[in-house]
């Protein structure tokens, strides 16, 4: 099933997501869900928050031939070493701009399986990882982009918005 991808503009983008407390079979058919609605979209990555899901779990595709399904995540150390980069979203359509990561981070988690994980990413994994960690936090990498580049996309996001709000009163009339 293909979920409908909350835009900027949201209330669900931008809260503090929840942990999940157990792992059932609804959970389970979510994030296959997800990860279907992340390879529909062409995307990297897809957070519960960006279907309207307040819950602490995301998903992971960056062409590795792994898909990861990340529940309860947590980031325990950052490299010193920095990497920038151009990142876009899927709840932000059309921008994309530099962002600041560590190149390298140690995350601890679980899987689809229960099982705690705890590994060390870098490159464009943790970049992946850092940018679906923080819509969990209610954070949008727009705002990890320097002031200049947000004047630059400041009409296309406010464009963005009217839209998203334009759509909720043509459902509510519906």
């Amino acid at each position: 099933m293909i979920y409908e991808i909350k835009k900027y503009g949201e209330e669900c983008l931008v809260k503090e997501s929840v942990p999940v407390s157990e792992i059932t079979d609804e959970i389970l058919e979510i994030l296959d869900n997800m990860v279907e609605t992340m390879h529909d979209a062409n995307g990297v990555g897809l957070a519960a928050p960006q279907v309207g899901i307040n819950k602490r779990f995301f998903v992971i595709d960056i062409g590795d031939g792994v898909v990861r399904k990340i529940i309860n995540p947590e980031i325990l150390e950052f490299s010193e070493s920095i990497s920038e980069s151009d990142e876009g979203c899927l709840s932000v359509p059309g921008i994309y701009k530099k962002v600041k990561r560590a190149y390298e981070i140690k995350v601890k988690y679980m899987n689809e399986l229960g099982e705690v994980k705890e590994e060390t990413m870098n490159g464009f994994l943790a970049k992946a990882f850092q940018h679906e960690f923080d819509h969990l936090t209610g954070t949008l990498f727009i705002e990890k982009i320097s002031p200049m580049a947000k004047r630059l996309i400041a009409q296309k996001l406010k464009h963005i918005k009217r839209e998203t709000e334009r759509e909720h009163k043509n459902k509510e009339n519906a």
